[in-house]
């Protein structure tokens, strides 16, 4: 029996649902999600198998033109999963980015339209508009003649996804399993740990506090009849983010740790012991030993 497995990059701007749409694609949470922009900083593999396919998902950081080092490594990344992947999945924020249309001429966003790699347009939010604006776009949208298929989909309700999956199984090539059935992601349970963190530090700060803060997990043990145990620091730029992230006796840390706590818990399914710490690296976002110690060094093969 023939069996198709491929790769899959899934590529948009910030916030228009890229790592939304991969939790729904693989049925449980992997990526990280907020609504704030720029919450992916790196290239994010999930894994479906099923039989007689196996769809290697690539969830990428936001299209942006990149204004420091750290940025730059994120467009790396996108450029990896475009370069490694099979099929495209470009994913457009049709409802609540008023330039939604505009972003068709985003200067990578034409290169991918204008390569031989089959590009699936995925309209996002659609949920949110009424059906005549959306039949509209799609209209004009296929006039262009540059897509394989156009699928109007609502990532976080779960609209059409399995027309995106159908549509991805059509042009896979032909290939074996790249990963055994039971693994769903190539990164370690440290790698989520540390993203779960960040989620939260996203979720409870506005401006620039989170994009100033990196996670790293420092110490996990695993214990089978008692909590995990699992130490982390919440890596800041100055002093005065440091204040803000423990806040006045500990207050703020403390809420991050909680809400951390129980969304490690449900990942892990296992109860956690989780200690946070707070450390300055200057300017660490700038800085080539800093992300490469952060894991943000890309294969240029």
């Amino acid at each position: 029996m023939n069996h198709k497995s491929g790769y899959a990059a899934i590529i948009g701007l910030p916030n228009s649902g890229k790592s939304t749409l991969l939790n729904a694609l693989l049925g449980q949470k992997l990526s990280i999600v907020t609504n704030k922009p720029q919450t992916t900083r790196k290239m994010i593999l999930g894994i479906l198998s099923e039989p007689g396919y196996q769809i290697i998902f690539l969830d990428t950081p936001g299209i942006i033109k990149p204004g420091y080092l750290l940025q730059e490594k994120m467009m790396e990344a996108v450029n990896l999963a475009v370069r490694d992947s099979d099929v495209i999945l470009l994913i457009i924020d049709l409802a609540t980015d008023p330039g939604a249309e505009k972003s068709f001429q985003n200067e990578q966003i034409l290169r991918i339209r204008e390569s031989r790699m089959p590009v699936i347009l995925l309209l996002n939010k659609i949920d949110l508009l009424e059906q005549d604006q959306v039949k509209t776009v799609i209209s004009k949208l296929e006039n262009s003649e540059k897509f394989k298929t156009i699928i109007p989909i609502s990532a976080s309700r779960g609209i059409n996804i399995g027309e995106v999956l159908n549509s991805l199984i059509s042009n896979l090539p032909e290939h074996p399993k790249y990963y055994p059935d039971d693994i769903i992601a190539d990164e370690t349970e440290r790698f989520f740990v540390s993203e779960i963190i960040r989620e939260k530090i996203f979720e409870q700060y506005q401006e620039e506090i989170p994009y100033s803060t990196e996670v790293a997990v420092v110490e996990f043990k695993e214990r089978e009849e008692n909590k995990n145990f699992i130490s982390a620091e919440i890596i800041v730029e100055k002093e005065s983010q440091k204040g803000i992230i423990i806040g006045k006796n500990g207050n703020a840390i403390k809420k991050i740790g909680e809400a951390a706590r129980q969304s490690i818990e449900e990942f892990l399914h296992h109860p956690v012991f989780l200690e946070l710490r707070v450390k300055v690296r200057n300017k660490w976002r700038s800085d080539e030993k800093s992300l490469r110690d952060f894991g943000y060094s890309q294969r240029k093969e």
